[in-house]
């Protein structure tokens, strides 16, 4: 896992507190930087909408501190906004007026950053030259009983005043310990970015902003912007006002993006790798209720914020019963906008109307398995919620059950890189838990030993009404509905423990069930297998059904019924009356070809273009296709459907 270089940290700190407490000025007096941009916030003398700015500190170690600092608005009408700003931050400076003590905001403001996972900070008395020494330890001890049952509770508190610099060297004391204190982010997480900010710098054209939640992101590189999936290049990454080549999570960063214009981009998208993490619109969460909150009851509808997104989320509760003031419930969330989050992404909810922060929650899983019963799904969430990292990559191969998950899709599932999932699964393959197949299908090895005795159970069926007690390979695998890789697992652990035996040659054995009662092998199987491959070399140009007679110097009567047995395991496949068979396998592919040219228009010229094949071969083919509904034929032409 990668690490951020020690010698040069960046944290994320956001500005909290109520209005006209000083928040503002404060940043200006730390960073020189006003965050007041927008000409109605000039205009009014208040914060409306996200502000930026940057503080650079030595560490203890002489290494450089960077502060990316959201300043964010303190007016209930913006709480919107000061959550888009919220997400994701390393710490918080609560900024409380001195001469006004806690207000509303304060309170609010403080529930959002632990709701939302902050658990890092320090508060900040401002105005302190409006009050005496005797009237500032007073508000001290307030605020300290006011913090008492939140993460703050031990916080350091700064009294400052900007206007004559008291305490300004101290509050820069306290955010050194503090941004030294923040955990280190690694890259273990996919790369994504929500983003804040959107506009168009003269000669640069499309620039964003956010700050990147996991991963690391390049200059040069081709990114994704979810929802929608559209496709950009990342031409230039800044930080700190500073071109540079590349962006580590944890930090902000404005990138100039080309191949989409302004108007394309909104608040509340997000910069993705292609075909990794995609926008979800249902999930199952963990939620907590504020005390004082009203009631949650089954499909309520609430304002779900998370990170720079926001939207409408109805509740789904498991079990029907309310959720309580000060309780937390497992949930399922039906988003009406989709946006990107993974598993331990936090979030807050907010009433319709009238607005007001209620509680948040923690995502538990943003790729519910559709049709799972309801029971079964929440008595996996109640194991998941509080399981370890690699406890909870176990349970989401288990509950794939035979079918497994793939490394990428694990991985698109937890929000983690192939790397970082290949990683910390090597304990769980090693004591057995957990197999990887071919090196991409993951399966529990209780699954496996499941599918092992479905198959050794389906064994007699399959070769009821046969003359031998053997069934080919190709037909078990089918009746299995097994993917290839499981099926070849099992079949591999069955011979190995001598619970099947194998027969004839490669690609068209016989199964056994072995015991007493074994039958000798098909004497027929080498003719049969010979009559297999010299249609399996032709593919899709194979030859007239006498000619191979001929030339395998058959009777007419065992070629049709080495024939039944071929067409029953699909090894061929009859694609004309008139005796004219192709192999399986090429017709499978041609298949597939000819699905990828869905809505094209295909008639004998341009199959005869793919395949290389004559008109002899090209017309059955097409009537075949018609016939197995991968073409319409419209007039003399077909449609791929």
């Amino acid at each position: 896992m990668m690490l951020q270089d020690q010698s040069q940290r960046t944290i994320v700190v956001g500005t909290a507190g109520h209005i006209d407490h000083g928040k503002t000025v404060l940043v200006r007096a730390l960073t020189g930087i006003d965050t007041d941009r927008l000409p109605e916030e000039k205009r009014r003398g208040i914060t409306v909408d996200l502000g930026f700015a940057r503080c650079e500190l030595e560490s203890s170690s002489g290494g450089r501190l960077w502060l990316d600092i959201i300043d964010v608005p303190g007016h209930r009408q913006f709480v919107r906004n000061m959550l888009a700003g919220a997400g994701g931050i390393d710490a918080v400076m609560l900024v409380i007026s001195a001469a006004e003590g806690v207000m509303p905001q304060t309170e609010e403001h403080l529930a959002i950053c632990g709701l939302l996972g902050v658990r890092r900070g320090l508060v900040v008395l401002t105005k302190a030259d409006l009050v005496s020494e005797q009237q500032l330890g007073v508000v001290c001890e307030e605020v300290r009983f006011a913090l008492r049952m939140s993460f703050l509770k031990d916080a350091v508190i700064t009294p400052v005043s900007v206007k004559s610099g008291f305490g300004m060297a101290a509050l820069r004391t306290a955010l050194r310990r503090v941004a030294q204190e923040a955990p280190v982010r690694g890259c273990a997480g996919l790369p994504r970015l929500p983003l804040d900010r959107a506009f168009v710098m003269k000669g640069f054209g499309t620039v964003v902003t956010g700050t990147l939640q996991s991963g690391i992101l390049k200059a040069g590189q081709t990114l994704a912007i979810e929802p929608g999936g559209k496709q950009v290049r990342v031409r230039g990454i800044q930080r700190h006002g500073h071109n540079c080549q590349e962006a580590r999570a944890g930090s902000r960063a404005a990138l100039n993006l080309s191949g989409i214009e302004v108007g394309e981009v909104r608040r509340g998208d997000t910069l993705v790798m292609p075909s990794t993490l995609r926008s979800v619109d249902t999930l199952d969460a963990e939620i907590a209720l504020l005390p004082g909150a009203p009631d949650l009851v089954h499909r309520s509808r609430v304002r779900l914020h998370g990170f720079s997104s926001e939207t409408i989320a109805t509740v789904s509760m498991y079990g029907y019963h309310p959720v309580a003031a000060g309780c937390s419930r497992i949930v399922r969330l039906k988003l009406a906008n989709s946006i990107v989050l993974v598993p331990g992404d936090r979030f807050v909810l907010r009433r319709l109307s009238p607005a007001q922060t209620i509680g948040g929650g923690r995502v538990i899983d943003a790729s519910p398995l559709p049709r799972t019963p309801k029971k079964k799904a929440s008595e996996w969430l109640e194991q998941i919620k509080n399981a370890s990292e690699t406890e909870q990559l176990q349970l989401r191969v288990d509950r794939r059950e035979q079918a497994g998950i793939g490394l990428r899709e694990l991985a698109q599932e937890a929000g983690w890189t192939v790397d970082a999932i290949q990683a910390a699964i090597q304990t769980m393959t090693k004591r057995g838990s957990m197999q990887l197949l071919s090196q991409k299908l993951l399966i529990g090895s209780t699954a496996l030993h499941h599918a092992a005795e479905q198959l050794l159970k389906t064994l007699p069926t399959a070769a009821a009404n046969r003359a031998t007690a053997g069934v080919r390979i190709n037909e078990l695998r089918s009746h299995s509905q097994l993917a290839p890789e499981v099926f070849s697992a099992v079949m591999a652990t069955l011979a190995q423990q001598k619970r099947i035996e194998l027969r004839g040659e490669p690609g068209g054995e016989l199964v056994y069930l072995p015991g007493p009662k074994l039958e000798a092998p098909d004497p027929n199987a080498a003719r049969i297998a010979a009559l297999a491959k010299l249609y399996q070399r032709a593919g899709l140009n194979p030859p007239l059904f006498s000619e191979a007679l001929r030339e395998l110097r058959f009777t007419e009567k065992d070629a049709r019924a080495f024939v039944t047995v071929l067409l029953r395991d699909k090894t061929l496949i009859k694609v004309a009356v008139d005796d004219i068979f192709m192999c399986g396998e090429a017709i499978e592919a041609l298949e597939k070809t000819v699905r990828g040219l869905k809505g094209q228009s295909l008639d004998v010229g341009r199959l005869k273009q793919i395949t290389g094949l004559s008109r002899k071969y090209a017309i059955p083919l097409l009537e075949y296709l018609d016939r197995q509904r991968i073409t319409r034929r419209v007039g003399n032409s077909r449609i791929v459907l």
